[in-house]
């Protein structure tokens, strides 16, 4: 199967032996890591947001692993430094020159541990190189590799010694995911020595970076019906109208859930996009996205469930009408 001949084929050929091989390092998840690479072959940046103990940076390993590239893993610290992550520019005595001297964000993918926990300072560090792909030191920039991607971490329930990502912050993951408690059977399987939970360092890549590029590439090819566009506009258009939402999706937000959705037809071997590819990857898109009013809050209201509700409300276009081809 080649890239030519059968691209989403091969795409599915390539994410299948990516998906297999980071389950060998955390089983049990099968929808949390589709989610994952979903966020990963679109080109976006992914948060893992869970309780300690769950895989979380396991899971960001495993990908790592699972492919032949540059990755650095940043531990975030409130002693860090926005130059610790970014680079800076050191003197040379020997040619009596500055020089620049890259930051471990100089690598095809990177992994942010932690990230609530250095200062809002060192946090933003982080926001131009996520969307410009690019290093501003000195008045001097730098691009990162390509494809660049960020796998960050936190934990939501310990907020101690934390700092809360700003919502220009959250913007910039295309999708923000939790792994979860694993069932009985997976974690008997766990404490017997029966799972392989947890060894992402002994994984092997199983693609490359150009393959990845390629398949990122694609991603932007799978083709969008008129009528897909006009019902992600309409679900957009609901969460602003929303009465119990402060803020609504932004337009950024609307192309991140169609990007999502792309990618996510690409994983199921398919070049175009249907409403359930959309309402598959719609919380994980855009729930960070939104501000609920504090009455809301107060009564319990989470920016998944409000998702939901419009989710049901909204006309889905018929599979006929969607552009299927």
């Amino acid at each position: 199967m080649s890239q030519a001949s059968d691209p989403a084929g091969y795409f599915a050929e390539q994410y299948t032996a990516v998906h297999g091989n980071v389950s060998g390092a955390l089983t049990g998840k099968p929808d949390a890591i589709r989610l994952a690479l979903t966020c990963f072959f679109a080109g976006g940046h992914l948060l893992v947001e869970d309780v300690p103990g769950v895989g979380k940076t396991t899971l960001a390993k495993s990908i790592a692993a699972s492919i032949d590239a540059d990755w650095h893993r940043i531990q975030f610290t409130p002693d860090l430094l926005p130059s610790d992550i970014t680079g800076s520019t050191v003197y040379d005595q020997h040619s009596g020159e500055f020089s620049f001297r890259p930051g471990p964000t100089f690598a095809h993918l990177v992994l942010a541990d932690e990230i609530n926990r250095a200062s809002p300072k060192t946090q933003s560090a982080l926001l131009e190189v996520m969307e410009e792909r690019q290093v501003t030191v000195d008045g001097r920039s730098y691009p990162v590799p390509v494809p660049f991607l960020v796998v960050a971490t936190q934990n939501p329930v310990d907020l101690e010694g934390t700092y809360r990502l700003p919502e220009a912050q959250l913007d910039r993951f295309l999708l923000r995911i939790s792994i979860g408690y694993p069932d009985v059977d997976d974690e008997r399987d766990l404490l017997l020595g029966r799972s392989r939970t947890g060894t992402a360092a002994r994984l092997t890549p199983v693609t490359t970076v150009e393959q990845i590029r390629w398949m990122i590439e694609y991603v932007q090819q799978v083709h969008v019906a008129e009528q897909i566009a006009d019902y992600v506009a309409r679900i957009a258009a609901a969460t602003r109208a929303d009465p119990r939402l402060q803020l609504g999706v932004s337009p950024r937000g609307s192309l991140a859930l169609l990007r999502a959705a792309q990618s996510w037809a690409a994983t199921d071997g398919r070049g175009y996009v249907v409403p359930d590819d959309v309402r598959a990857v719609a919380v994980a898109a855009l729930a960070h996205r939104l501000l609920v009013r504090p009455q809301a809050e107060i009564e319990g209201v989470h920016p998944a469930d409000i998702l939901r509700d419009v989710l049901e409300t909204v006309p889905v276009p018929v599979p006929e009408v969607a552009g299927r081809r």
